[in-house]
């Protein structure tokens, strides 16, 4: 039966969610929210993603597909900048948002923000919208900060989440532990947070053909780690590397990085040159971007997939790997307790971010017996995009905003 749309304004400021992922700023939120919209136009809602524009080329109103429709906005300089920099320009981006709705006699029934610069423009909207504001902050400032690695979330940034984690009518967290978080460290009310995991493209990333995907990105015969992500202090990459000096490369060994930009290549030379102090600069293999349609063939190619993070608030590139079937040996961060709940689906390390520990269970898994990937990717069938969508739209049904079915006149 058909129905009657309501209209959602889905914020994403600081990063185009149809940018390439893989960079500095457009990583699993980006993913996330393209499929969210994707499946909340599928159930009938009105989808506008707004986001900032970061080059004189974007201009008017993309209809992406069929009830999702992305609009880039002017806020600062028309080129990438820093993300704090956008913080000096959410005026001008809020303003733009309501001059976009005035002029176009739009209502929206909710506002979605994502990361805390889209909740900071969110919340000066919803001051005269007099909608719902529901958020999702991805990362949590306070806890990056509390990891130690990499450079210190501001204290702006700090104060600003903690303001919203107050004032949202809803926070959707992606696991229980963020949820617990938000509440110690930013006083949010936990009857006000959803926990709602992200998802996966249980179409996009399934089972192959090891050897075919092999030949596709140019690999041979040897056992094969992979990691897939932005390149940063925080993803643990530096661990990766020393954890890798300790395996016996006799049988052949290959470590394959993907991820990375123009805005990280001081980190990749970094990483390099620890490579070849490390004297495993012949085994690691660092691919930069790769088109997000190729990682199922890099994920089936693999023996097993690292996730050597320090923090995450979620960890997608582990539902990837595991709905290609290969196992994950990851850092117990974000929701890898959660989905890793076998041997064959992999591993989850203790929190002491011990390089030799990481190469014991990286050793292990490599030289196991393949196991059945579709029993791999049975522990992950829950998480396809569409069930996630579905519980985020009853958060939205919460405040009465729902897609309405038509109900025909009587004859």
């Amino acid at each position: 039966m058909p129905g009657v749309g309501r209209r959602v304004a889905l914020l994403s400021v600081h990063s185009c969610p149809f940018g390439r992922i893989g960079g500095k700023d457009t990583g699993g939120m980006s993913i996330y929210v393209r499929e969210v919209a994707h499946e909340l136009g599928n159930q009938g809602f009105l989808v506008d993603i707004f986001t900032r524009r970061h080059g004189p080329e974007h201009g008017g109103v993309v209809e992406l597909e069929r009830n999702v429709r992305l609009v880039h906005l002017k806020a600062g300089p028309e080129r990438p900048i820093d993300k704090i920099q956008v913080y000096d320009h959410l005026r001008e981006f809020a303003g733009g948002l309501e001059e976009f709705r005035s002029r176009n006699g739009i209502h929206y029934d909710l506002i979605y923000s994502h990361y805390w610069l889209s909740g900071w423009a969110g919340a000066q909207v919803q001051q005269s919208w007099a909608v719902p504001h529901i958020m999702m902050f991805h990362t949590v400032g306070a806890l990056k900060n509390a990891g130690g690695v990499g450079e210190p979330e501001p204290e702006l940034r700090i104060e600003s989440e903690r303001q919203l984690a107050k004032a949202c009518e809803r926070i959707i967290a992606p696991t229980e532990k963020e949820k617990g978080e938000l509440v110690s460290r930013y006083g949010a009310l936990p009857e006000r947070i959803r926990v709602i995991p992200c998802g996966v493209n249980m179409d996009r990333f399934r089972p192959m053909d090891k050897k075919s995907a092999r030949q596709r990105v140019g690999l041979g015969d040897e056992k094969v780690i992979l990691y897939v992500g932005r390149i940063e202090p925080v993803k643990g990459i530096e661990r990766l590397l020393r954890a890798a000096s300790y395996l016996d490369n006799d049988r052949g060994l290959r470590l394959v990085i993907i991820g990375g930009d123009e805005h990280a290549r001081g980190e990749v030379e970094r990483l390099k040159r620890l490579a070849r102090d490390l004297h495993v600069e012949e085994t690691v293999d660092f691919r930069g971007l790769v088109e997000h349609e190729a990682l199922p063939h890099f994920y089936n190619a693999a023996d097993v997939c690292a996730v050597a993070s320090y923090y995450e608030s979620f960890g997608l590139v582990a539902l990837e790997s595991l709905a290609c079937g290969t196992p994950v040996v990851a850092s117990d961060v974000g929701i890898m307790r959660e989905i890793i709940r076998r041997d064959e689906m992999g591993c989850v390390l203790a929190v002491d971010h011990n390089p030799s520990a990481l190469a014991r269970a990286l050793a292990e898994h490599i030289s196991r017996t393949a196991s059945d990937p579709f029993l791999i990717r049975e522990g992950v069938s829950r998480f396809g995009w569409a069930n996630i969508a579905r519980q985020v739209s009853e958060v939205f049904a919460e405040f009465g905003v729902q897609v309405r079915p038509v109900v025909p006149d009587p004859p």
